[in-house]
Order: C-alpha cells, then sequence, then structure tokens
C-alpha cells in the first residue's frame, strides 16, 4: 500500500509584500515573516524559510509550499525567493516608503504615489527629471533618487546572478560596491579574489562560487586559496605562523584533495611569495607575507630601543633615588612596595621594561608612580591602550591625556600610520597599557613609532587571555628571558583583600575554586540548563542589579560569554537582552540588516578595523551606542565611546553587532562597573581558566556568575591547550 503522507506536496508560486520579519537567523538565513498579499484582505499570512536579504516593504515571490504547523498553523515554507517591483499603490507607497531607495521616507514615498499613482516607479526609471513636480523635490535630490534607484537595479542583477550559485543575497551589495559593473564577470572568472578583496567572504562561500561556475576541484588556484585560507584561518586562532606539516594535513582535510597535489601547489604559492618559508627552532614553518614581516620588524625595532646609546631619560641614571622616591612618597601618600619600588626604577633606567601582575598587585599605582617621577624631570609622557576606555582609565589614574593606540598613531585609510620610523613620535616615555590585548601587527606599528632614546613601559597581566589577533607579543616578551628587563607584581594589598573580585581572580588563577559566598561584590546564581540560563542572566542584569545595587542596566552592565552560539551565548542574549532593554516602538525606525535589527539605544559593537571611518578609523571592539536611524539617508549614527560620531551606511551594518552580550574574547581592554558571567555545559569547549579569569577581572565593582556549578568547576581546572604558533621569543634571543 502507497503511503501517500509521504508524497511531498508540489511547490507552488506566492507573491506578497513582505511587512513584518519577526525571526532571522543570520548563521543558518532561516526566517519568520508576516506578509500581505492582494487576497488576504489585510490579514497577514506566516512565512518561513531561506529569506535572508529581503527588506520590510519590498515585494517578493516566493517558491515553496503551504504546510499546517500544530502550533502556529497554516504557514508557507519558502525554498526561494526573488524580489520583484510592486503594482498596487499600496505596495508602491509601501516600497519606496521602507528606506530601499535613499532620498525617499515614508513622507516623500506618500506624495511621490499621490502625484503619480502607480505610474511613479516607471517614472523613476524613464522620466527622472519629472520627480521636480513633487513638492519637496528639488533637481538635487531628484539626480540623487534617480542614481540610487540604478544603483538599485544594478545590485539586484548581481543578487539574482549569485543567489543562482548558492550565495547570501546580504553579500550582494558589498561586492557590487567592490566591483561596480564588473561584479558579475570578476564572480565568474575569479571567485578567488573574492575572499581578499571583498570583507564578510572567506575561502568557503569563494569556493562555493567557484564550484557552481565551474572551476576544477583540484585546481592549482584553488589548492593555493586553500592554503591561504587555512592559514588565514590559523591567524583567527591567534597563530603567526604554522608548522608546513600542520598545514599541509589541515588543508587536506579543509580542501579535500590528495597531500600530493598540496605540496606543489605550496611550492609554487612560496615562489610567488603569496607565502614564507622559515625555520623556526627547527621547525619549517609558513607565515602569511604580513605576518612574517611584523613578527622580524617587531624584533628588530624592539633590540634597537633596547641598544640605541642615547637615552631620553638620562636624568634617571644617576638619580639619587632614596631622595626621589621620598619625594614621591609626599606627592602621593603612599609608599612603594619592594616590587614596585623595583618596576618603577627599571621603567625609568632601561629603554624597554615589562611590568606585569594580576589585580589587587598594584600596577595601576606603579604606573602613576612612574609617570609622576617622569613629569617631574619635565619628560615628555605619551599613555596608550588598546581600547578607549582603557585609555579613559589610564588618563583618569595619572592625571594626563592617553589615547588609544590607534588614534595615537594616526592611522590611514589603508591602515599606515602617520606615525613611524621615519616621522617618530615626539615623546621621551611611552606607556602602554593592557598589553595582554595587544597583538602583532599593532604591536609592530607602535614599536616603528617609538624614537630612539625613548623607554617603552609595557603593562599588562600576562595571565589574561592573548590578543584577538594573532600573535602573544606580551607572553613572548616575557618568555625572551634575557632580551627584555621585566617586574611582576605578586603581593595582593590589604585592601584588594576585602574585594572578592579580586581575591576569586587570585583563585581562579591559580587553579582554586572561586567562593561565591561571603563578599559583597562577588555572586553565583546557579542554574543548569542552557535555556534557563539564559534567562536567569537577563533577569539580572534587568532586573536583579539595578534593583540591588542601584547600577543602569544599558550602560554599567556587562554580559561576558564564553562563546557566541547556543541558548546562552552572545547572540541568543543579545537577542533577548535587546527585547527587553530596547523593545520594537512604533513610533521609532530601525533596520534590520540579516539576523540582526538595529535601534535607537542598541548598544553595538564594530567588528572589523575599518581605517575610512571616523578621524582615526574605527576598529575591531569599539563599542557605542546608537543614537540614530534614518531610514531616509540609508545611515545610522554610533556615539562610541571615544566620544566620536560615527555615521554608517545601511550596507555596512554587516560591520556591527549587537553588545548587550559579548564573548570574554571581545571584552579584553575594556572594564565595566558590573560583570555577569554565564556558563553553561553547552559552551564545554571554551571553558577554560584563563577565559573566566579574564572574565572575572573586566568588573569594577561587582561579578555575577549564572549557571551550572559543573561548568564552572571545569573552567577552573582546565588550563589552556597550549601555546601559539609565535616566534617572537626566538627572534628577540637568537644572534641573527
Amino acid at each position: 500500500m502507497t503511503n501517500q503522507a509521504a508524497v511531498p506536496p508540489k511547490p507552488v508560486v506566492l507573491e506578497a509584500v513582505l511587512e513584518r520579519i519577526t525571526y532571522a537567523n543570520e548563521d543558518t538565513g532561516y526566517t519568520v515573516a508576516r506578509v500581505a498579499t492582494e487576497k488576504s484582505g489585510g490579514d497577514l499570512l506566516t512565512v518561513v524559510g531561506a529569506l535572508l536579504g529581503a527588506q520590510v516593504g519590498e515585494s517578493i515571490r516566493m517558491t515553496g509550499r503551504w504546510r499546517s504547523h500544530p502550533r502556529y498553523g497554516r504557514q508557507f515554507e519558502a525554498d526561494s525567493y526573488s524580489t520583484v517591483l510592486p503594482a498596487t499603490v499600496q505596495g508602491i507607497r509601501r516600497y519606496l516608503g521602507s528606506g530601499m531607495i535613499k532620498g525617499i521616507g515614508p513622507v516623500m514615498a506618500d506624495r511621490m504615489v499621490s502625484h503619480f499613482g502607480t505610474d511613479i516607479l516607471r517614472v523613476i526609471e524613464e522620466e527622472p527629471e519629472r520627480l521636480v513636480e513633487v513638492r519637496g523635490l528639488g533637481r538635487r535630490r531628484t539626480a540623487r533618487i534617480a542614481a540610487a534607484w540604478e544603483e538599485q537595479k544594478a545590485i539586484k542583477e548581481v543578487m539574482v546572478f549569485l543567489q543562482g550559485v548558492g550565495v547570501s543575497t546580504s553579500l550582494a551589495v558589498r561586492i557590487y560596491k567592490q566591483y561596480g559593473d564588473a561584479s558579475i564577470g570578476t564572480v565568474r572568472r575569479e571567485p578567488y579574489r573574492l575572499a581578499a578583496d571583498v570583507w564578510g567572504i572567506g575561502f568557503k562561500t569563494a569556493d562555493t562560487i567557484a564550484q557552481a561556475v565551474g572551476i576544477p576541484h583540484d585546481s592549482p588556484e584553488r589548492i593555493k586559496a586553500g592554503l591561504q585560507y587555512t592559514l588565514s584561518e590559523a591567524a583567527d586562532q591567534g597563530h603567526c605562523y604554522l608548522p608546513e606539516p600542520n598545514l599541509v594535513t589541515a588543508a587536506e582535510k579543509i580542501l579535500g584533495v590528495a597531500r600530493e597535489l598540496i605540496v606543489p601547489a605550496l611550492d609554487e604559492l612560496a615562489a610567488e611569495e603569496g607565502v614564507v618559508r622559515e625555520r623556526v627552532n627547527d621547525v619549517p614553518a609558513v607565515y602569511l607575507v604580513p605576518f612574517h614581516r611584523a613578527e622580524r620588524s617587531l624584533a628588530r625595532g624592539l633590540q634597537t630601543l633596547l641598544n640605541v646609546p642615547r637615552d631620553r631619560l638620562a636624568a634617571f641614571a644617576d638619580v639619587d633615588w632614596a631622595k626621589a622616591l621620598a619625594w614621591l612618597r609626599g606627592r602621593t601618600g603612599t609608599e612603594l612596595a619592594p616590587e614596585q619600588e623595583q618596576a618603577v626604577r627599571l621603567a625609568l633606567t632601561e629603554k624597554v621594561a615589562v611590568l606585569t601582575g594580576g589585580p589587587g598587585c598594584g600596577k595601576s599605582f606603579t604606573v602613576r608612580s612612574v609617570v609622576e617621577l617622569a613629569a617631574a624631570k619635565k619628560a615628555k609622557i605619551t599613555l596608550v591602550a588598546p581600547t578607549g576606555r582603557a585609555a579613559k582609565r589610564l588618563a583618569e589614574l595619572t592625571g594626563h591625556e592617553a589615547a588609544t593606540i590607534h588614534r595615537l598613531l594616526q592611522l590611514q585609510p589603508g591602515g599606515d600610520a602617520k606615525f613611524d620610523q621615519d616621522n617618530p613620535l615626539d615623546t621621551d616615555l611611552v606607556v602602554v597599557d593592557e598589553c595582554s590585548m595587544v597583538d602583532l601587527i599593532l604591536a609592530n606599528k607602535l614599536v616603528k613609532a617609538v624614537p630612539p632614546g625613548a623607554h617603552l613601559l609595557l603593562v599588562g597581566d600576562v595571565d589574561q587571555l592573548p590578543s584577538v589577533g594573532a600573535g602573544e607579543v606580551l607572553a613572548d616578551l616575557l618568555a625572551a628571558e634575557t632580551a627584555v628587563p621585566r617586574v611582576r607584581l605578586t603581593k595582593i594589598f590589604r585592601q584588594a583583600q576585602q574585594s572578592g573580585i579580586v581575591v576569586n581572580a587570585h583563585r581562579v588563577n591559580a587553579g582554586d575554586h572561586p567562593h561565591t559566598r561571603g563578599y559583597p561584590d562577588f555572586f553565583l546564581f546557579p542554574c543548569e540548563e542552557s535555556e534557563e540560563t539564559a534567562a536567569l542572566t537577563v533577569d539580572v542584569v534587568v532586573n536583579r542589579i539595578p534593583a540591588k545595587f542601584g547600577l543602569d542596566a544599558r550602560r554599567d552592565v556587562q554580559v561576558l560569554t564564553p562563546m557566541h552560539r547556543g541558548p546562552a551565548g552572545a547572540g541568543s542574549l543579545n537577542a533577548l537582552l535587546q527585547d527587553a532593554l530596547t523593545p520594537h516602538r512604533e513610533t521609532l525606525p530601525e533596520r534590520r540588516y540579516g539576523g540582526r535589527v538595529f535601534r535607537p539605544g542598541d548598544k553595538v559593537t564594530q567588528l572589523r578595523n575599518n581605517y575610512d571611518k571616523g578621524e582615526a578609523g574605527v576598529f575591531n571592539g569599539t563599542v557605542g551606542v546608537v543614537t540614530a536611524v534614518s531610514p531616509e539617508d540609508h545611515s545610522l549614527t554610533v556615539r562610541t565611546d571615544e566620544d566620536e560620531d560615527i555615521d554608517y551606511s545601511f550596507d555596512e551594518l554587516d560591520e556591527l553587532a549587537h553588545a548587550y552580550a559579548i564573548t570574554i574574547h571581545r571584552s579584553q581592554g575594556s572594564e565595566y562597573p558590573a560583570v555577569v558571567i554565564p556558563l553553561t555545559t553547552s559552551s564545554w569547549m571554551m571553558l577554560q581558566r584563563n577565559l573566566l579569569y579574564t572574565a572575572i577581572t573586566r568588573a569594577k565593582k561587582l561579578v555575577v556568575l549564572t549557571g551550572s556549578r559543573r561548568a564552572l568547576a571545569a573552567a577552573v581546572r582546565t588550563t589552556s591547550s597550549g601555546r601559539r604558533h609565535t616566534a617572537l621569543a626566538h627572534r628577540l634571543t637568537s644572534p641573527t
């Protein structure tokens, strides 16, 4: 007997106007939306499926099938969609007023449709000069609208082509902005170029396109692109290079081709200078070119600073230290501990020095003491940190101006710095705080800008997570024992011993379970299930902390998670916290991009370095608040934590993510009044001691752990899985 239920219903076509997106998963593209059709009589229908990239107000033609959901009732399951121009007055008004066309907002859309009726789209297309007939539209604005219309048409063309080769429509705008009219030709002939040229497209997306346009699986171009991608992925994991056997094995898995094809392609890539081969401690290492250059340059730069005979702080070479420290004690009202005194002397007598230590051990007071003594000798002092928040904290601590490294160096479009070895900073002392998060590339740029004879003091906690970018500069400097002078502060001061944050940070760092009772600033709310932990975390942020401590949920409280995905990951928690703190309001504009919707008041973070934005670029990890969303101008404004207003066009919103919850890695260098840390067994692979330690040390006043006791125990007992592949320490100690 034939089972009729097993036969899937035939695909049908549904045309509708997209009225509302209720859910969108940017990782999978799965979307739940509400649409209106001509026949629905004002009632909205539910559509589910792959609609990522479609915008509210668009008319879309979907292919799929009707299904009956046991809980949600009848809904249309879309397999694919394309956009079509609307035909009714209502549809056109909604389409034009949705912000799809730059220069047209809801009010102007209403006027245009009232004047031209259903003929308005033909007028924009064929007779745009007639738009001046509409009240409020002058020639300049009419020209802007016509240009935006033409650009939209071209982008749609690229979208249709990319849909045909299995690529998400949300990348079409970036491809079009990069290549313009040459987009389709470039995608067809050189798909692997996209991975290098277009932010947001990696090797895997380029490879999908390449297969669709017929590039062979074993093509040398594909294998070379795959090798560079493998090294790039390793750099994203913090490695400056990969040992050649590791690289070949990893590329073999990624590419799915035989080892015998990979080695010749690697030889070819090295000959073309697409990678650099070098032996490091008898290991055959393979580098991407920028990391090899930066590592060699940084080692050379540090050695030059250490060995140059000139000294811009020569006054401290023969200073009476007893007298100097007595003056300092009178100035600050506090006596330095022996370790701190050693660090102060080192910073002012050695050209390069490293100061490390955990919370409560007096790093901040030591830095202040160095600055006080240098200022007393009329030294030119430069204070920097990797993030805006850390720079503000450094300024408050010392009473001297501080800047981010990026602003100090005045990075130009493309990433080159205004200050370098040919145009060094005019300074006698450079102090770099939160040095554990400074990656190889940025450290190299900074050291290049330090003038010969100046002193460089690098301050950080080496037990925290290493930098998000490649390298572990602070750890490498400490590993180069004979090369770089250093002091490690170990004594916890008495007042710091009263803090649960300080005590428990040191306990975790030592592999001991934190004390979760008996302190007014450290709490654990246990909860075993991931979904319940997520709900509890939101309640703690939105209700409990503001009620008990008077802190503002948005401004003062930061959720730090081990990972992005999962029920209690940053992605899911951001959606829940946004709903609680910045909910949808009919009276306020908002803009959806992929799976995210941006509203005024949202806390957001920058996802990549963009040297073209702001006065000196906007950098990965910069945090701010959305202050305005303008559908008419296709733009959104963010006020950063450096008090700068940055404008984003709507097609740049993949550079932003919500920051109500961020991963612990992204929190490096920042400090928050209160930190909430959800720990669940679903993030088991990420639970490590230095991850938890870093999260705890980000808090100034309060730490709240939520979640599983088992997950907490796992984080405390699990040490990180080993050092990154870096060679800075080797280069600093080797004779060459």
